[in-house]
Parts: structure tokens; sequence; C-alpha cells
């Protein structure tokens, strides 16, 4: 097994310490508080699971885009929250029972509706591919649910030790993640800097913007939850991306590729989205 093979591995433990220390700082009500609010779920479900994949299929219709990065873009469209969102969130003034409630709902949802979502989209555009609930559960629990749940059980039992531990193991998970994905884009940077220059960074970065826009106009009156659902929208799972991406019939290093570019710009588009939201103080 090369270093590039377990690489991943390595961030998928990471990815488990972040969210075991939000748990940590996280409740029962926390996590599902979005089930207690219908209309913002609603909502939440139709900016991310809706328009998305619609706006992501509008790309794919009408650019002549590399076969890998369009279903690259489908795959991300369709697939829930990034599991280290939630902090971000939070640090942009977004409402923390908010931020982590819709990184478990979405994720539950996701084991029903991206199989759903890949056969409708593999019919559409004349593929063939499946992915299975089983394979976005797996995901799913070991990268959100799982880690969640102990950490939450952990505060609720000794809240003393949990609050004593929650911020080292959020740092050295993060440690831990830039430690793993560095050289993971080093390795497959060739990949993604064969992108650049035929209009695909453009249609990235236009989808990224439609997403914050999307998110944040759906987000409803309250600033902490328009921020949370632009972010949300916007950047998604990448993992589960890539299941749903070979499973359409990517080969897995363009797909790859195609999703670390979207990683990278749809962090750089949210910046200034982010800095915006921290001036504008939660107004």
């Amino acid at each position: 097994m090369d270093l590039v093979s377990i690489l991943p591995h390595l961030i998928t433990v990471s990815v488990m310490l972040v969210v075991f220390g939000l748990g940590l700082d996280a409740s029962r009500q926390d996590a599902l508080s979005l089930f207690r609010n219908p209309g913002l779920l609603l909502r939440s479900w139709l900016s991310m699971n809706v328009i998305m994949p619609l706006v992501a299929a509008g790309f794919v219709v009408a650019f002549d885009l590399p076969t890998p990065v369009d279903i690259a873009l489908v795959a991300l469209a369709i697939s829930p929250v990034p599991p280290l969102l939630p902090r971000k969130e939070m640090k942009a003034g977004g409402q923390e029972s908010y931020a982590i409630g819709l990184c478990v709902a979405i994720a539950l949802l996701s084991i029903i509706t991206v199989p759903i979502a890949v056969a409708l989209f593999t019919g559409a555009f004349g593929r063939a591919g499946e992915i299975s609930p089983l394979q976005v559960a797996k995901s799913v629990l070991m990268t959100v649910v799982v880690p969640l749940t102990v950490g939450i059980v952990l505060r609720r039992r000794v809240p003393a030790l949990a609050e004593k531990l929650a911020r080292p193991v959020a740092l050295w998970g993060m440690v831990l993640l830039v430690l793993s994905a560095l050289p993971l884009v080093y390795a497959f940077w060739p990949g993604v800097s064969a992108l650049f220059g035929n209009g695909t960074v453009l249609i990235i970065a236009a989808m990224a913007t439609i997403g914050l826009g999307v998110g944040h106009v759906l987000g409803g009156p309250h600033a902490h939850t328009r921020t949370v659902l632009a972010l949300s929208t916007t950047s998604r799972h990448p993992a589960i991306a890539l299941a749903v991406a070979v499973a359409g019939g990517a080969e897995t290093k363009p797909a790859l590729a195609a999703i670390l570019l979207y990683v990278i710009v749809a962090t750089l588009i949210s910046v200034p989205y982010v800095a915006w939201r921290k001036a504008a103080g939660a107004d």
C-alpha cells in the first residue's frame, strides 16, 4: 500500500476527530434541531438537493465540459454537507444549533436522496450507474453520525472531561487533516491543473457563487441561518461526491481532480462572503 492510498484513510480519521470534537461541544438538541423546524428543513433541502442539482445539470447541458467534470459537478450537487463545515459556519456568525442540525439532517436524508438522484441523473444523461444506500450510509455514519453521537454522549455523561477534550481533539484533527490533504493535493495536482484554461474554473466559480446566493436567500429572515445555508449549499462532502462520481461512470483519478478543484475554488469564493457576514455581525 503506497502513501497515496493511505492518505484518504488518514483524512477520514482526521474528519472523525474534528466531528468528535464538535460533538463534545454540542448537544442532542443541537443535532435534532432542524427536525423541529420543518419549514427551515424544507427550504434547506430545496436549496441543497433540488436547486443546486438543477444548476449543475444546467451547466452540464449548456457547456461542453470534460466528462469527469460534468459528472463531478452533479455528484457534488447531490452530496450532503461536509462534516468540517459547521465550525466554519459558526465562526462566520452562523447559529450553532442550525449548523449542527443541518449537517445531521442532510447527512441522514442523503442515505435516501443520493441513490435516487444518481438513478435520475444517470438515466437523464444516458449513463449506466448506481450507488446503494448502504454505500452512502457507511460514509455518513463513519464521518458524521458516529463521531458526533459519541461526542454528544460524552458531553452529557462527563461534561467536565468533554469540555477539556473538545478543543485539543478538534485541533489535532485539523492538524492531521492538513498533513494528510496537502500531499494528496500535490499528488493529484497535474490532474487539477489540466482543467485550467478551458473554462472549467469559471464554471465552477459560477456554480459556487450561485450556491452562496441561493442558500443566503432561502436561509430565511435571520442572518445566522442565512450564513449557514449559504455556505452549506456551496460546500459539499467530497468523499460522497467521489463515490457518486465513480458510480456515475467517471474514472477515479479525473473525478477526484475535478472534485479537488471544486473544493479549492469554492473555498476561495466563500472567503469574501465569510468576511462580509463577520463584518455584518449577524445583522
